[in-house]
């Protein structure tokens, strides 16, 4: 399929300093990546530092919060602040968050449903109802 690129604009939480950039889609992640550079030229701090899950096992990374706006939608996210990724990732938290998912036959983005609960499959569900009735016998 390739790479998704989107244009974001990524602020500081009281939006006084922003910056648009390129961001990489990243449907493989959960959590939004800026660069240590970015977030030192738009004054976002680190809250706090995190133990994450990374391709080259576990890393320890700094947490901010940024107000990021993506295709007419905007709002505040946790974002980690990064020395070793030196661009935007953008995480299926926002996407979701947003209302977005990249669609896998143009590889662009495509509203969809906010997601609020997803229900257990048919199989699934069986299968509960089966082991709560052995359970009880």
């Amino acid at each position: 399929m390739g790479h998704t690129w989107v244009e974001v604009e990524i602020s500081d939480i009281e939006r006084r300093k922003f910056k648009k950039v390129k961001a990489l889609v990243d449907t493989g992640a959960s959590l939004s990546v800026l660069p240590k550079r970015i977030a030192e030229e738009l004054g976002i701090e680190a809250e706090r530092e995190d133990e994450v899950a990374t391709g080259a096992g576990i890393i320890k990374v700094k947490r901010g919060t940024a107000w990021i706006k993506l295709k007419g939608k905007e709002g505040p996210f946790n974002v980690w602040i990064s020395d070793i990724i030196d661009k935007v990732l953008i995480g299926v938290v926002v996407l979701a968050s947003f209302g977005f998912e990249v669609d896998p036959a143009t590889g662009k983005l495509k509203e969809r449903p906010l997601l609020l609960y997803q229900a257990k499959s048919s199989i699934a569900l069986k299968r509960s109802r089966k082991l709560k009735r052995i359970s009880r016998e």
